[in-house]
């Protein structure tokens, strides 16, 4: 399918300000949809309410409004610029909600604004939790025990029926905001309370917790012909339990033999498909890494945090490719700019491992709760590379400028041993060295394993970096 001449005006909705939960990955990939639209002769309107970020340099659009991103704001830009076309997916979770907004309020309609790559039918399926669950259910992926409430009545009802815990996961808000575990009706009357308050529908899944499985990640690129590439594949350090966007990940995928690696890979171009997604989408699966059955935890029909991730790790620049299949071009018809090649059958391989640790503004909110959960609480994050995990967890550690430049902290060699056993079992931007001093006390890795739920793979890796330390 040949560029869709009639996109000659195209509106890119920004992420607004850098927020806990939301760092500047967005702009990277906004950035990037900017310089595309132009490069393909498309008059680009940038709207971001944040003037620290380099999407809204000059160069990047050829309109800029630094305003906030509320639904009065846009329509009087729309008004004035007259854009033919939105493209909803460049913005992080802050641009799909105002386009979502937009089209519910007939302000798209009224314009006759085009919404271009993935369309609003696919970002509901990928979005709303009611409708998500009923596309998995129908198409046979497996997803985890839950129901929807809308009000705090609905939700001790659910609590009664599917038992406790459970994870609470408020619709169409960004990086977990106003989600959480609920151990008990004391604690579900106060997440869910919370998380019905901030989501834009007024919506809650209430899931049962499988805290503990594996969380594997993948992102995938389709286009509108149905061609699908996974580009990346990456494994969280830490369980299901931790926010994605909290957890150390590592690409590719480190622990999984390529049976079950496959089966996952099968499920995530599945899901693409069946959702409809025309672009980036990120899938996020739980594995049981007892029996390997696997359940679906959910999507992100746009370009994500882990987008900006897997681009920088294999060099694939994802959001100019779903900028350019935005534009009406599949996947044959775009060539790789290095060797001129169609990119139909390219998908990326790592001969080297990429490892990537969140950045915490604990240093600057000293008393805040440095627990680490479903909802988000990274406003960066550091990625390094290396021929081994161990080198690039080093590299990573070195890249924070926290001061440190191995697995010793004063603060964890302070510690009893039955305080480190405590603390580990509850994640927190200090555990990777509290987990490290208890290898160097003599706790064998099984049993850190059963305390943590972190892969053995991992702890045998930690553990050969504490004994190099000790040899050196």
């Amino acid at each position: 399918m040949p560029r869709d001449n009639e996109i000659k005006k195209t509106l890119v909705i920004g992420s607004g300000p850098i927020v806990i939960g939301q760092a500047a990955e967005f702009d990277y990939s906004g950035t990037q949809a900017c310089e595309t639209l132009k490069a393909n002769g498309v008059k680009t309107i940038l709207v971001n309410s944040n003037p620290a970020t380099i999407m809204t340099d000059k160069e990047d659009a050829d309109k800029i409004y630094i305003e906030p991103i509320t639904i009065s704001f846009i329509e009087k830009i729309i008004e004035k610029e007259r854009p033919d076309s939105l493209i909803a997916g460049m913005g992080g979770q802050t641009g799909l909600n105002m386009t979502l907004e937009l089209a519910e309020n007939g302000i798209l309609d009224k314009y006759g604004i085009k919404v271009i790559g993935t369309d609003i039918e696919a970002i509901k399926k990928g979005e709303d939790r009611d409708i998500f669950r009923n596309t998995m259910k129908k198409i046979g992926e497996p997803i985890i025990e839950s129901e929807i409430a809308t009000t705090l009545e609905e939700g001790k009802k659910i609590a009664k029926e599917i038992g406790y815990p459970l994870v609470i996961r408020p619709a169409y808000t960004l990086g977990g905001t106003g989600g959480g575990f609920a151990y008990d009706e004391e604690e579900l009357v106060e997440v869910l309370s919370h998380g019905l308050s901030l989501s834009p529908v007024n919506e809650c899944l209430l899931e049962k917790s499988i805290r503990g499985w594996m969380e594997i990640e993948f992102e995938v690129i389709r286009d509108a012909s149905g061609k699908k590439i996974i580009v990346c594949d990456m494994e969280n350090v830490d369980p299901v339990g931790v926010h994605t966007g909290d957890s150390i990940v590592v690409a590719p995928c480190q622990s999984l033999d390529k049976d079950v690696l496959q089966k996952l890979k099968n499920a995530a171009l599945n899901i693409v498909e069946n959702v409809n997604v025309i672009g980036a989408c990120n899938v996020q699966l739980a594995l049981n890494p007892k029996t390997f059955e696997y359940a679906v935890i959910e999507i992100n029909p746009r370009v994500s945090r882990s987008s900006a991730l897997a681009s920088k790790a294999t060099g694939y620049p994802i959001a100019r490719i779903a900028t350019k299949i935005a534009l009406g071009l599949n996947l044959s018809e775009i060539k790789n700019e290095t060797t001129g090649e169609s990119i139909e059958y390219y998908e990326p391989k790592c001969n080297y491992v990429v490892v990537k640790i969140p950045k915490w503004p604990f240093d600057k909110f000293k008393f805040a709760n440095r627990k680490l959960g479903t909802k988000m609480m990274a406003t960066g994050e550091v990625m390094a590379i290396g021929s081994s995990f161990e080198e690039a967890l080093l590299k990573g550690i070195r890249s924070l400028e926290i001061s440190k430049f191995s697995l010793e902290s004063k603060f964890s060699e302070n510690r009893t041993t039955e305080e480190l056993k405590k603390r580990i079992k509850f994640p927190d931007d200090e555990r990777l060295f509290d987990v490290a001093e208890i290898i160097r006390r003599g706790l064998s890795t099984k049993m850190i394993h059963d305390i943590t739920g972190i892969d053995l793979y991992f702890l045998e890796k930690i553990e050969n970096i504490v004994r190099e330390e000790e040899n050196l």
